[in-house]
């Protein structure tokens, strides 16, 4: 149905009354604002609106002081650190400032838009979705007008509080950043097993160490470190990295000449780590000698150097060169051949 432009209040109708239709009702009188006919009442507006982007930096840099200076466990200026009214500080303060910080963008916004954006009321005829060229031009310059109206080029003290205010507010994103810790450097490409080399299998339940000869053809055994104990330093992530399991088969099964010169008389250990996203590989069917992660299936063949044959794994099990010493018990000279777990960015970068 067309509609005919409306310039104001009690004028055409959309359809005749006769007919069915009724009256336009028109639009209101426009009211105008303090600001459009007062210049004192504009320029006011305008630094209203730079200071509340001013108050947004200092609501950021409350926020930044605050992460360092009122934290929970290191130091905090208005309570003991390590205790219940230090962590309460903490969040209050860095609290307040992130959010000062971001209200005041949106009432900047707001009442710059309220007060000094250009106020004025359009009625137009509906139209095909697409406009003709010769109204995508008028749009364009209405929008080129409007840019010119809004005042942005003549109210540079605004534009400079906003640039400030958005300027300020990722560093309270980043700041918290220099607080995660060094750098991994090359920590993922080594486990426990290469800083002592010659570290005796031990089974991983009881930290007994295992001998070949206690490998029965077709087991699995999940084994650490020997010289792995509780008071290694960092205990839990050098046990988390250096997991790691042994099979035994048949050598005559093998596919994968150069993963059986690791191992010993058909017993070669893997990494427990899945390569997809570090689920343990704990499953091992004795039939096929496919060792399976019970997160997403990827599925390993110990015959084949562990070798991916299904699921979204990228890259075999890394493995573990092992020997058997002079007691008969099963040792490792070194490390694993590349970094355990999930594939990063540089997995195949020096070591």
């Amino acid at each position: 149905m067309n509609t005919t432009p409306v310039t104001g209040p009690g004028v055409s109708a959309v359809a005749p009354k006769e007919g069915g239709g009724f009256p336009n009702p028109g639009l209101p009188p426009h009211i105008h604002r303090q600001t459009d006919h007062s210049r004192s009442a504009e320029k006011r507006a305008e630094r209203m609106v730079a200071a509340m982007f001013l108050l947004s930096v200092i609501g950021t840099v409350i926020f930044i002081l605050a992460y360092f200076l009122v934290t929970p466990e290191d130091t905090n200026i208005f309570a003991e650190p390590g205790t219940p009214s230090a962590l309460w500080w903490s969040n209050l303060v860095t609290g307040l400032g992130l959010a000062i910080s971001v209200f005041f963008i949106g009432a900047a916004a707001v009442h710059w838009a309220k007060t000094l954006m250009p106020d004025e009321e359009w009625v137009e005829e509906r139209h095909d979705i697409r406009s003709s060229d010769e109204t995508r031009a008028v749009a364009a310059e209405m929008i080129t007008s409007g840019l010119a109206e809004s005042g942005i080029a003549r109210r540079p003290v605004i534009v400079t509080a906003m640039v400030a205010s958005l300027a300020a507010l990722p560093i309270a994103v980043l700041a918290p950043l220099s607080t995660l810790g060094p750098l991994p450097g090359n920590k993922l490409h080594h486990t426990f097993w290469g800083q002592n080399p010659g570290q005796r299998l031990a089974r991983d339940h009881d930290g007994t160490p295992i001998k070949l000869s206690d490998v029965a053809m077709n087991s699995i055994f999940h084994v650490m470190p020997e010289g792995l104990t509780h008071e290694t330093e960092h205990f839990l992530e050098e046990r988390a990295k250096a997991a790691a399991v042994i099979v035994r088969f048949d050598p005559k099964l093998s596919k994968n000449e150069e993963s059986m010169a690791m191992g010993v008389e058909g017993v070669l250990a893997f990494s427990k780590i899945c390569t997809h996203v570090g689920c343990p590989v704990a499953l091992y069917e004795q039939q096929t000698h496919h060792m399976l992660c019970p997160c997403h299936q990827s599925t390993f063949d110990v015959t084949d150097g562990a070798k991916v044959i299904f699921g979204p794994a990228h890259r075999p099990l890394p493995q573990l060169p092992i020997e058997v010493d002079d007691e008969g018990y099963l040792v490792a000279p070194g490390d694993f051949e590349e970094p355990i777990g999930p594939s990063f960015w540089d997995i195949h970068k020096d070591k």
